[in-house]
């Protein structure tokens, strides 16, 4: 064989295929933040319109006359402490608690099965630097943030995609009287 002859059966490298532009490749760009995750399912929230407050009370501690009941009213109770979330209205200003919080509930049912939900949308408020505290209901999720951060944890939700309402009031209906 000479110089300018290839052998057939002599191995070839294997051929590299020519770099892509990023928009043609299967990646896309991350625009989930630190923690990489892929852009996931987006979100329908309600915004409640009643400043809440999250109380600390002692363990085994019985509900307080002044704890109204609000869009979102929660008792958790473990060994070492009971927490309350209440309207914030009548908590005495002595009380362990932290005052001037908004609720954004998840609409919907949200099935057990169904995973990253909270990751989803708590990741963008961590980027925002906003700080949350959570309740998970039976049925779905709570997000409170305090009244100062509400607007930009809207605004935070609405750049990834998720949509942001302000909560309708509920009425209960009238009682029926007794003839």
């Amino acid at each position: 064989m000479t110089d300018d002859q290839t052998d057939p059966t002599a191995e070839q490298p294997a051929e590299q295929p020519a770099e892509q532009p990023a928009e043609q490749r299967d990646e896309q760009p991350d625009e989930a933040g630190i923690l990489g995750l892929p852009e996931g399912p987006t979100y329908e929230l309600q915004q409640f319109p009643e400043k809440l407050a999250v109380v600390k009370l002692p363990p085994g501690a019985e509900i307080p006359e002044w704890a109204e009941s609000s869009s979102l009213f929660s008792i958790t109770a473990t060994a070492t402490e009971t927490s309350l979330v209440c309207a914030g209205r009548n908590v005495p200003t002595k009380q362990v608690a932290q005052k001037g919080m908004t609720a954004f509930a998840v609409m919907g049912t949200l099935d057990f099965a169904l995973t990253g939900v909270l990751a989803a949308l708590l990741l963008p408020l961590a980027e925002a630097e906003i700080s949350v505290f959570t309740i998970s209901t039976y049925d779905t999720d709570w997000i409170l943030v305090p009244v100062a951060k509400a607007e930009d944890a809207a605004e935070a939700w609405r750049r990834r995609g998720h949509t942001v309402n302000l909560a309708v009031p509920v009425t209960k209906p009238p009682r029926k009287s007794k003839r």
